[in-house]
């Protein structure tokens, strides 16, 4: 644990770490789970390390300090990722009377797969875009563009910040709902570390909101909170987390959100990677951890140079590469990376390049069944189930959406995807 929670003075504030420390320094015999038996660091629920299904000892504690710090009545640690607490908020909605869900077609597919699996209507409306890289506009343009969708929905979702750092308009989304009665749940799974900036915070305005601990904040995978803002939202989400939490949460991971919410903010990169956004190869966005970078259709390619070299960046989309920081990111590491940056910045000049449109389907599709095809031979038809790559895990395709030949190459590029199967794409079956 020490190799990757090195900061002692957080450590020292951490309650399920020093109960973990305290315990793998006394003598232990597993005769429980996990299998491994090295029984230290890594244990199950005993008579000292609480039970985070019910929790009354640290666990209780670390909550209660992470809810003070995160601003809401009430925060659920989560060992299973943001996808838990996305399906929890949904689920904990329609406990309170929510039938209809209106949120962007730029959302991870857990928003997708979470209405389908609890009957909720989902009323999507488009990304805009600027220089093909997806943006959130204002509320008022949303209103304005999409008012009669917002007007159908109990409840509206948002992403803030989205996989590009953009930052929704969740002050306007918050006035909206006060007027209208709606509720306001928030994907903040990519901006956990933003509990330091409430201006940008979804804590600051969400009725429910998820953080996804371990991607901009030193914690283990799938570490994350999923919070509410008072006790009526917090009863229906406390049942809703009983419902998708795992109960045999990972301790090492427990300790390492505690960890990571209370973990100091980093000034000095913050300034560093805000003044690199405004280089013109960089996308500036409203978050300093997404560092996004055009190389058009060079992106793979340049993407493969860097892992050769030993340098990993968080996904490629096929025009931006995209780098994530972190707190816990070393200047110097930065610094080497914007050296690097440059060099490629000369070797793989931009080219223009038209936009990748997304094609309906008729009105009527999909009577006959569903077939698995290959993907070299999926284009012109009609796309089935959700797919696109991974990461950011929002659908490049659409349920209902046919297949294009410049779409199935960035599929075709990517060095992960989600939706396919050995090789094919899932398409509605064609009339005879």
């Amino acid at each position: 644990m020490e190799r990757f929670l090195k900061n002692e003075a957080v450590l020292a504030e951490c309650k399920i770490y020093q109960m973990l420390a305290a315990h793998a320094r006394e003598r232990h015999v597993s005769f429980h789970t996990p299998g491994h038996k090295t029984g230290a660091w890594d244990v199950t629920e005993l008579s000292f390390s609480d039970n985070l299904s019910c929790p009354r000892g640290c666990i209780a504690e670390a909550e209660k300090d992470i809810a003070e710090i995160l601003g809401a009545q009430k925060s659920f640690i989560l060992t299973d990722g943001s996808t838990s607490g996305v399906l929890s908020m949904l689920y904990a909605a329609k406990t309170l009377g929510v039938k209809t869900v209106a949120f962007c077609e730029g959302s991870h597919k857990s928003v997708f797969n979470g209405c389908a699996m609890l009957g909720l209507v989902p009323l999507i409306h488009p990304c805009e875009k600027y220089e093909k890289i997806p943006f959130q506009p204002t509320m008022y343009a949303l209103n304005k563009e999409y008012g009669e969708i917002f007007k159908q929905a109990d409840a509206l979702f948002f992403t803030s910040p989205d996989y590009y750092g953009n930052a929704a308009d969740l002050a306007g989304a918050r006035e909206y709902c006060d007027k209208t009665g709606k509720l306001l749940l928030v994907d903040g799974a990519h901006g956990g570390h933003l509990h330091f900036d409430k201006k940008r915070y979804a804590g600051a305005y969400a009725d429910m909101w998820v953080d996804g601990v371990h991607k901009s904040l030193p914690a283990f995978t799938q570490g994350a909170v999923v919070s509410a803002r008072n006790e009526k939202m917090a009863a229906a989400l406390g049942k809703a987390v009983d419902v998708f939490r795992t109960t045999s949460p990972s301790y090492p991971i427990m300790a390492s959100v505690e960890y990571a919410v209370k973990y100091p903010r980093n000034e000095g990169l913050e300034r560093a990677a805000k003044a690199y956004q405004t280089h013109e190869r960089v996308y500036e966005n409203d978050d300093w951890t997404k560092l996004c970078v055009r190389f058009g259709k060079h992106a793979f390619e340049v993407e493969k140079e860097l892992e050769k070299e030993g340098v990993y960046a968080e996904f490629c989309d096929g025009n931006v590469l995209t780098f994530y920081l972190s707190p816990a990111t070393k200047e110097w590491e930065f610094s080497e990376l914007q050296s690097r940056l440059q060099e490629l910045f000369k070797k793989y000049p931009l080219a223009e390049e038209k936009e990748i449109e997304r094609v309906p389907a008729p009105t009527v599709y999909g009577k006959n069944g569903k077939e698995w095809v290959e993907i070299e031979k999926a284009e012109g038809r009609y796309c089935a189930g959700l797919c696109g790559m991974f990461p950011p895990c929002t659908p490049l395709f659409q349920i209902g959406e046919k297949i294009t030949a410049e779409k199935l190459g960035l599929l075709q590029k990517s060095n992960n995807a989600f939706g396919l199967k050995d090789g094919k794409i899932m398409v509605f079956k064609e009339e005879k």
